[in-house]
């Protein structure tokens, strides 16, 4: 009877482990969600920039040919 006693709290140890286990490895994928999302927003503004600055380039340049004529 005590063999069973102990073989029921090793299952029931390990069981609780994994649960903790898993609670932390969700914990962790979304903090590694968050982390693309952020990823994400912060390149979606520097294609923004780029756009802007190029654009900048582009009238300034068009400007400086036309008046060189």
């Amino acid at each position: 009877m005590l063999v069973l006693l102990k073989m029921a709290g090793s299952i029931l140890a390990l069981a609780l482990l994994a649960v903790t286990l898993l609670k932390y490895l969700i914990g962790a994928v979304g903090v590694l969600l968050v982390l693309v999302k952020v990823l994400i927003v912060v390149a979606f503004i520097g294609l923004l920039v780029f756009i802007a600055v190029s654009m900048a380039r582009s009238r300034s340049r068009a400007r400086a040919e036309r008046d060189d004529f």
